[in-house]
């Protein structure tokens, strides 16, 4: 060593790469394919603890990359390499991470200074646990860091995590599908389980307050994590086998879900629709554990499946020359035929296996994503530089921050015509597929796509389902299941919230009459026009009934044949008098008034205003019944009210001296009577005039009725006409009171006095009638008074001189 060189020594020991190939430009990739195990050449050993399907992720990176290598419209002249950890653990996937940033030279000199050994970015790893601890220590360094699993929401913060991307949408989405998935199959009702760690806290998270936003409610939320104690575990299988919810959200990976559907098993807890997130819904080592019956029928998104080809071919190859066998048997070859015990437990199958590539895709993706960007760098035009001045860097100066200012522009189609590119988080777009696990053969689950969710896609249009039938998870039914804290309210009713639940438990709360509710699950009652009423279910307005006093209903006809039972015997007795009306008791009856239309045409007046009262109100119908009954009647009063003055100046007039008949004569009376009259007339013009009667549609007096009546419009009217023919009867019973102990030749004094006191009874007790009846029965009230009083009169007083 020189005098003045300063060399940088590499402390501690140096931690090599899995899987390694030179380039000029080198990749980094960190999988966990060996759990639990120290480092074993793999070309000699698989142990039993050794994930293939992180294997099969790091293989296809390195298809990925030879694929790149050989196309000549990609990094033409430019060999990739990659540097491939195989790391288990937060820590050993940290320090694998600050191996691929600083490099693996034990000894750094002024000479070899510029000679970068950092990776122009990194791939994985497939946890979001340790993806967040080693992003945040190599984002500092400006390496971008691409995963094609860890879906945690909270590495879009672009603050937090500067350098990372993914292939993968984020569980943001994933937890929006799945409330929507949720809502659409009409469970309201569920439980969540998820993984102790950020992946699990976050997207049960992210889930509960999608599921809020869509009226989905959640019953209990658990986590526990595979190395958690038992006793944590058979807690939560008792909050299972408790809960009222069949429905059961798993946010976990492959490994809590077998763990749980073991002891599910054990205890007999069936009958569960499970509902599971991207890390275990197409995890084909589900059907390894004995309890993977619970799981058939689950329902979750997971990435779109792809094809690559010449993938196969690459992994076969791998295969054959691992375990130095052949898996073609019929091919002319000088290895021995695969036995399947290479593949421990039928692992070969899987492992070759490209059917159905998922999370697969996402790594190759995650490779041709780099590839694109480092070729936009190498092919840079000058004024479109990523430097300061826009110009462009050298081939072998491109440094990982010059890389990842392109990955964010970076855009391009696949070989299956499939669009990758970044939004301003690093996040893909969102799109999945529903997975449906459904059992093909004996022990053998396989996951069916039966619908399709597209966030890029209108609101309305991001899930659709196809016509795949599903299985659900009671095995026992075809139909939907059915996860609901209460029942659905029917129409006619309305929710009432349960106190202290959440708001999918409520009780269903008939609507009061008056109010309808015609929808399901209506949360309010609305009240029907003013002309409706709610039929019995509660679930339409229909018009209410319309009462009035009609001549066709039985009532109405007792009250005209009354009416014009009156009518007939005011004739009859018109007649009689008529007949005998020289007679000296009819002149002795003052035939001048009564004999002449007045007294007896009065009361068939009354009788016959009484008709007005029945039938539908109308404008005519309610200025006539009240302004009729009011002028007929004071026309009868002041008849009876003339007669009695007439009888009792008749007595005074039998007295020596007296002279007193001149002053009432006929034409007195006739003048009393007309002048009495007139002043009535008057009253009545003003009413009508001023404010009249008129139909009126009560609302108030029944609920579910509606009462047409003749609403008074004058109050002041109405009671001045009432009260003048009270005044006038109550002038007339006292007259006829004084009358009362004439000789019997002026008896027809008592009769008037019985009538008056039969009309004024009849008056007296129609007020407290009237206004206690209900409806129609009040006008009928009304007519039975006038009628009564009417008969008092021509009973009292004209029946017993008649017969």
């Amino acid at each position: 060593m020189g005098q003045g060189e300063f060399v940088c020594q590499l402390r501690g020991l140096v931690q090599r790469p899995e899987l390694a190939q030179d380039g000029d430009f080198v990749i980094g990739g960190i999988f966990s394919f060996r759990t639990g195990q120290d480092y074993i050449n793999v070309s000699l050993f698989l142990p039993p603890s050794f994930d293939f399907r992180e294997f099969k992720f790091a293989q296809v990176m390195i298809f990925a990359i030879n694929e790149i290598n050989k196309n000549p419209e990609i990094l033409p002249n430019i060999k990739l390499g990659y540097k491939i950890y195989n790391n288990c653990g937060t820590m050993d996937i940290l320090r694998a991470a600050l191996a691929l940033v600083s490099g693996l030279k034990d000894e750094i000199s002024d000479d070899s200074c510029t000679e970068s050994e950092t990776v122009q970015a990194i791939l994985g790893h497939s946890g979001s646990g340790p993806t967040i601890a080693f992003e945040q220590v190599v984002g500092r360094f400006q390496v971008p860091v691409i995963s094609h699993f860890a879906t945690c929401a909270c590495l879009s913060d672009r603050k937090e995590y500067p350098t990372f991307f993914r292939t993968i949408p984020s569980d943001y989405y994933q937890s929006r599908a799945l409330a929507k998935m949720v809502k659409h199959f009409g469970w309201n009702w569920i439980g969540a389980i998820a993984v102790d760690n950020e992946y699990g806290l976050y997207g049960i998270a992210a889930f509960i307050q999608a599921a809020q936003e869509f009226g989905v409610c959640t019953e209990y939320s658990e986590a526990f994590s595979s190395s958690d104690p038992p006793d944590r575990l058979q807690r939560i299988t008792g909050i299972i086998r408790h809960a009222t919810s069949k429905v059961i959200l798993a946010f976990m990976s492959h490994r809590e879900i077998k763990l749980l559907a073991i002891e599910l098993y054990k205890q007999n807890i069936t009958g569960l629709q499970w509902v599971g997130s991207d890390a275990w819904i197409t995890d084909p080592s589900l059907a390894d554990n004995e309890g993977h019956s619970i799981l058939v029928g689950s329902l979750g998104f997971s990435v779109s499946s792809a094809k690559i080809p010449g993938l196969e071919g690459h992994l076969r190859d791998f295969w054959e020359d691992v375990f130095h066998c052949s898996l073609n048997n019929t091919a002319n070859t000088p290895k021995k035929p695969c036995s399947g015990f290479e593949s421990l437990q039928n692992i070969q199958s899987y492992f070759t296996d490209v059917s159905e590539l998922r999370f697969i895709n996402n790594v190759y993706k995650s490779v041709y994503a780099v590839a694109h960007a480092l070729h936009n760098l190498v092919t840079c035009e000058e004024k479109k530089g990523p430097v300061y001045n826009e110009s462009c860097v050298l081939t072998k100066h491109i440094e990982p921050w010059q890389v990842l200012q392109y990955l964010n522009t970076v855009n391009f189609t696949t070989k299956e015509g499939e669009r990758v590119y970044f939004d301003n988080n690093g996040d893909s777009p969102a799109t999945y597929e529903l997975v449906n696990l459904q059992m093909t053969n004996k022990d053998t689950m396989e996951g069916v796509t039966v619908g399709i969710y597209d966030a890029s896609l209108p609101e309305s249009h991001h899930f659709i389902m196809n016509n795949n039938p599903v299985v659900w998870g009671n095995e026992l039914t075809k139909d939907v299941p059915v996860s609901v804290c209460s029942q659905s309210c029917l129409p006619g009713t309305r929710k009432v919230l349960q106190k202290g639940k959440p708001i999918c438990c409520y009780d269903c709360i008939s609507c009061p009459a008056g109010e309808i509710s015609n929808l399901t699950n209506s949360i309010y009652c609305l009240k029907c026009p003013a002309e409706y009423w709610s039929n019995k279910q509660r679930d339409a307005c229909i018009p209410k009934e319309i009462e009035f006093l009609a001549y066709d209903e039985l009532l109405g006809t007792l009250l005209v044949l009354l009416s014009l039972l009156g009518v007939f015997l005011s004739m009859i007795i018109i007649l009689v008098f008529y007949y005998h009306r020289e007679t000296p008791i009819v002149r002795a009856n003052n035939s001048e008034l009564s004999f002449l239309f007045l007294l007896l045409f009065s009361l068939t007046l009354c009788f016959l205003c009484s008709l007005t009262f029945i039938g539908r109100p109308s404008e005519w119908s309610c200025m006539l019944r009240h302004t009729a009954f009011g002028i007929t009647f004071f026309l009868c009063i002041s008849c009876v009210l003339g007669k009695t003055i007439v009888v009792l100046m008749a007595f005074r007039a039998t007295l020596p001296g007296s002279n007193v008949m001149k002053w009432f004569g006929p034409a007195q009376q006739r003048l009393s009577v007309v002048a009495f009259t007139l002043i009535q007339v008057v009253i009545c013009i003003l009413w009508l005039t001023i404010s009249p009667p008129f139909p009126f549609k009560n609302f108030t007096q029944f609920k579910d009725k509606i009462i047409l009546e003749c609403a008074l419009g004058s109050a002041v009217g109405f009671w001045a006409v009432l009260g003048y023919i009270g005044l006038l009867a109550i002038l007339c019973f006292i007259l006829a009171f004084l009358a009362r102990k004439l000789p019997d030749n002026f008896n027809e004094a008592k009769l008037i006095t019985f009538s008056m006191l039969i009309f004024c009874a009849v008056w007296i007790t129609f007020i407290p009638a009237y206004v206690s009846s209900p409806g129609k029965f009040s006008v009928a009230v009304e007519i039975f008074a006038i009628l009564a009083s009417s008969f008092g009169l021509l009973i009292c007083i004209f029946i017993p001189n008649s017969f």
